[in-house]
């Protein structure tokens, strides 16, 4: 693994069933977030999720496999930042966290200014995130970046973390990218469209 794949984690914010009627292009979040879980896979980095009041808005979607999460999380708080997954980090040694999940106005928001707040480096990634008003991803996403949250797109986010082509992981993930290449096309042109 890449050292700078070393200091990286990816958070899954509440991206459960009650939400998929709901949530604008939902389908992309899933597509989006599913490539990631195989590249924390392939650069062992360790994988936080929550739920949002799981006894009644249920339990995270089934096409995401994360039975290998450091955390999964219930919450009634609306920031991920809640004590079974701030317990994992440290403001003595900042992290670098990558952020999909639902919503972008709620739930995403907070999580990264309490990240932010507590000295983390935060990446939202645009073509990973949503909302039920499509309206309120763009303004989301210009307050966080105003806030020093880095938005950026998963691809972007995945040749960034492994850094160099001569790592042994670069193979998979390049494979990664290009069999999700479709589906990353289309979210990024759906997701994005907003910005």
């Amino acid at each position: 693994m890449s050292e700078r794949a070393g200091r990286r984690l990816k958070s899954i914010c509440d991206i459960q069933e009650k939400f998929r009627p709901a949530v604008w292009e939902y389908e992309k979040v899933i597509l989006t977030t599913k490539k990631l879980i195989k590249a924390a896979s392939i650069l062992d980095i360790p994988i936080y999720a929550t739920t949002q009041n799981r006894a009644r808005l249920g339990e995270t979607c089934t096409e995401l496999n994360i039975p290998n999460a450091v955390e999964h999380a219930d919450k009634s708080a609306f920031s991920m930042w809640i004590p079974p997954i701030a317990r994992h980090f440290s403001s003595a040694a900042p992290s670098e966290i990558a952020i999909v999940g639902i919503e972008s106005h709620i739930c995403v928001t907070q999580t990264t200014l309490d990240l932010l707040a507590n000295g983390h480096k935060v990446y939202i990634l645009a073509d990973g995130v949503s909302s039920c008003n499509k309206e309120e991803v763009p303004i989301a996403l210009a307050r966080l970046r105003a806030a020093g949250a880095v938005v950026t797109t998963s691809e972007s986010f995945l040749y960034e973390l492994i850094g160099d082509a001569s790592i042994p992981e670069f193979r998979a993930i390049a494979g990664l990218v290009k069999e999700s290449s479709k589906d990353t096309k289309e979210a990024v042109s759906t997701l994005l469209s907003k910005m």
